[in-house]
């Protein structure tokens, strides 16, 4: 492959991946709606759309694996094909944890409002955005401002999780007090409740993994442009 042409495919393969990052943040977007809204033909957009960042990952492994495999590129070429392969793994998790978001904000209406998903969503949404850009502008200074902001973004799930339960803590102690009232404890009702907790705690736990798939693209990123795998480990 003449020397032009094999540096058309390196930029097509960063095009590829910033692209690619772009829509996982478009289908964040639509699952942090949905999961708010309880709407579900937007659920089951982000749902069965999910097979389309599938085929692009598959697209940019097949670039990657021809890079390496017909160019054998070295030093900084090198770093930027084995990052970006890793990249786009993590991009393509993050579209499937914009699935499961997308999926519980069921058919009764939004997750618990224990939990402000829409927040907590943005926060983790805007920190994949940022690292998509610190990608496609190769700049070393905001993967570790990205890196630095996790454990505060952890902190808040850590919160969120936590009024979840404190507040199923308190309905039970309602429910126990009413059983010496005229009402007795409604079985379904807990039961109901105990769904909608579990939804939201899990909502928490996908949000905190999509900050943390935005983190690893900050380390790959950060690997690629300056050989410092301090992110990494």
């Amino acid at each position: 492959m003449p020397r032009e042409n094999y540096q058309e495919k390196l930029d097509e393969l960063r095009d590829g991946v910033v692209a690619m990052g772009e829509t996982v943040c478009d289908r964040l977007d639509d699952a942090i709606e949905a999961a708010v809204t309880g709407d579900e033909e937007l659920a089951r957009s982000v749902i069965e759309s999910d097979h389309e960042v599938n085929e692009t990952y598959l697209a940019l492994e097949d670039e990657c694996t021809e890079l390496l495999a017909l160019q054998q590129p070295v030093a900084g070429d090198l770093r930027l094909v084995t990052a970006s392969f890793k990249i786009i793994t993590d991009l393509e998790r993050v579209a499937d944890l914009a699935t499961n978001v997308a999926a519980y904000g069921g058919p009764e209406g939004g997750v618990h409002d224990a939990v402000d998903v829409r927040d907590l969503g943005e926060g983790a949404r805007e920190m994949v955005a940022d690292a998509v850009a610190a990608y496609a502008a190769r700049d070393p200074d905001a993967c570790r401002e990205i890196a630095a902001r996790d454990d505060a973004f952890d902190e808040r799930c850590r919160e969120a999780s936590e009024a979840v339960v404190r507040e199923l803590l308190e309905a039970d102690r309602a429910r126990n007090a009413a059983r010496d009232g005229p009402a007795p404890t409604d079985g379904e009702a807990l039961e109901d409740s105990l769904d909608e907790v579990s939804q939201a705690l899990l909502a928490v736990r996908d949000l905190e993994r999509v900050a943390d798939h935005a983190v690893n693209v900050a380390a790959r990123t950060l690997y690629m442009i300056e050989n410092d795998d301090e992110l990494i480990y």
